[in-house]
């Protein structure tokens, strides 16, 4: 089995920041894409940023500058640095990995989602 646990999400207000986590445990040998998704009310789940396993970054147009991807390979976590927050930045936040496990399967993984709420 493999899990994500994400961490790092609240209420903040606009302008300010916050830092979101997510941990892989379990059957792993290793961490390809991962990636981190949002899904505001009412709307569909879309791409916030990605990042491989040689740690090259794509991010959705409406975080560029703003929202820094990053990873720790030997602890198994992706981070996501967010800045400048905006009230449209709240969403549920999901982390998603895909795994490669000891016995050499390929698998898709999503953590359980992260509230983060922008408001004054």
């Amino acid at each position: 089995q493999v899990q994500l646990v994400e961490s790092g999400g609240g209420l903040v207000q606009p302008g300010g920041s916050l830092r979101l986590s997510c941990a892989a445990s379990g059957n792993i040998f290793s961490l390809n894409t991962m990636g981190w998704y949002r899904q505001a009310p009412g709307k569909q789940r879309e791409l916030v940023a990605s990042i491989t396993s040689g740690s090259s970054a794509n991010y959705a147009d409406s975080v560029k500058g703003r929202f820094t991807i990053s990873r720790d390979n030997a602890k198994n976590t992706v981070y996501l640095q967010m800045n400048s927050l905006k009230p449209e930045d709240t969403a549920v936040y999901y982390c998603r990995a895909a795994v490669q496990t000891m016995t050499s399967r390929f698998l898709e993984r999503w953590g359980q989602g992260t509230l983060v709420t922008v408001s004054s």
